[in-house]
């Protein structure tokens, strides 16, 4: 699908936006969007009424900017006038399928009206400011949250406060643990990234900040476009089931990730940027078209794709961070997944044991055990091992002294075969409780891995 907006669509009201999008006071009942009303959007009147209504509509984030000394983060701020509906169960491909020739404003109205107050936009700082456009024609209240990894540019961060400005909003920022980037940085230096791959920098700075943010949602909105990487979203619709993620329930299947864009070429997406008047990130003047954090940011020459100025010195194949990892296929080989031997290591915290072949094959022969044990098989590859790291690294730092040994065991490759057959590992990851007085260890159940559930199941056992 591509958008028809031309550099010489006629705005009626464009001369006059700034000041519109400051109007507030409009029973929001009486001027509600309905998609049906929409048949194509290159009609200025369609732009004109939607332009009315969004005016009439404070956004949820818009209460004070930046007097306040707190910044309420996405998994903490509500909506004082939203109403919070019960999740229903919904066929998401079913949905996708329905929604596949849908408009962008109409998936974004659509995901605001299911969701209210329980999904956010993920705004980067690039491009995808055109989500937070759609969001605003709507008149829908929405929310918006970034990460700040604390290496942007400069450029980047001026840019974010422009668009708080010019939309009347306020940002909800993500921030990296200190602890961890402190680690990471006193450990391998400030560019590691330049030589054994950027997945732990961004693990730290982008993928955890990222995971507590969805933690308290049920559903977010990327920007993500099938022509963006056609290694990797060439195959993208316009909702799923997120397969990393967890939402605010837990376990798998809790987020759902909409994607309004996903269909919309990226020359699309600038025409109707420029059609609006959005503002945008003054990189994009210096020939930067996909921005993320400035030492892994450069420029693109003509003729080259958009990702090939992100971590340009790796495969072209894999350009994610993680944030979008499920969009990666992993390579089947006879039946069994490549386990990838040179992916970063997970499930890395002070108190987690790593355990070695050996170390399993003891724990499996001791009936009188000093202290109980809680043991992941993992892979580091997997995107589900990954989803789970930070609430298992909580969970060893909450069983520290306890009693309770929190260890992990790499059960991919030369060990999969061990693993299967002595450890009753079926999918990654399998969590075993390896109780004190007991020769076999109890496997984890159920798929909701947040440290709750976790706990629970410890606290039941031991």
């Amino acid at each position: 699908m591509a958008l028809a907006f031309t550099s010489s669509t006629s705005i009626a009201f464009s001369s006059s936006s700034s000041s519109s999008r400051t109007e507030q006071g409009v029973n929001v009942s009486s001027t509600k969007f309905h998609p049906s009303d929409v048949s194509h959007l290159v009609s200025p009147a369609v732009f004109s009424l939607s332009r009315k209504r969004s005016a009439a509509v404070k956004a949820l984030n818009a209460e004070p900017r930046r007097n306040h000394p707190v910044v309420p983060s996405a998994a903490t701020t509500f909506a004082p006038d939203v109403v919070e509906k019960a999740v229903e169960l919904e066929d998401f491909e079913k949905l996708a399928k329905d929604l596949e020739n849908a408009s962008p404003l109409e998936i974004m109205d659509k995901a605001l009206e299911k969701y209210g107050n329980d999904i956010a936009i993920a705004f980067s700082g690039a491009e995808d400011v055109a989500l937070i456009e759609y969001a605003h024609l709507t008149g829908r209240p929405y929310r918006v949250f970034s990460l700040d990894t604390g290496r942007l540019n400069p450029e980047t961060y001026k840019f974010f406060d422009t668009v708080e400005k010019h939309y009347n909003i306020r940002i909800e920022y993500m921030f990296p643990d200190s602890v961890e980037v402190q680690a990471l940085v006193r450990t391998k230096g400030l560019f590691s990234f330049y030589e054994d791959g950027h997945q732990e920098c961004c693990r730290v700075r982008k993928v955890r900040p990222l995971r507590r943010a969805l933690k308290g949602l049920r559903a977010w909105i990327t920007g993500q476009r099938k022509d963006q990487s056609p290694g990797t979203r060439s195959e993208v619709p316009v909702v799923q089931v997120d397969p990393v993620f967890e939402g605010m329930d837990g376990g798998s299947g809790s987020l759902v990730k909409w994607n309004p864009v996903a269909n919309v070429g990226g020359n699309d997406v600038w025409t109707f940027l420029r059609t609006m008047d959005v503002p945008v990130n003054s990189l994009h003047g210096q020939g930067y078209v996909s921005i993320g954090c400035e030492p892994c940011t450069r420029a693109v020459l003509p003729g080259q794709h958009e990702r090939e100025g992100r971590w340009w010195w790796e495969d072209a194949k894999a350009k994610e961070c993680g944030l979008h990892k499920g969009n990666i296929k992993e390579e089947i080989v006879s039946g069994n997944v490549n386990s990838n031997d040179g992916a970063s290591d997970i499930f890395n915290g002070n108190d987690i044991v790593n355990l070695s072949r050996h170390g399993m094959e003891n724990l499996l022969k001791m009936e009188d055990r000093k202290d109980a044990w809680i043991v992941v098989l993992y892979a580091p590859w997997c995107q589900f091992c990954q989803a789970m790291e930070a609430s298992y690294v909580e969970l060893g730092e909450q069983l520290a002294g306890s009693g309770v040994k929190v260890g992990k065991f790499r059960a991919d490759g030369d060990e999969k075969a061990f693993a299967q057959q002595e450890l009753q590992l079926g999918s990654f990851p399998t969590i075993l409780f390896f109780p004190k007085h007991s020769s076999r260890p109890i496997k984890y159940p159920s798929e909701k891995r947040d440290v709750d559930s976790l706990t629970s199941f410890v606290n039941a056992l031991r």
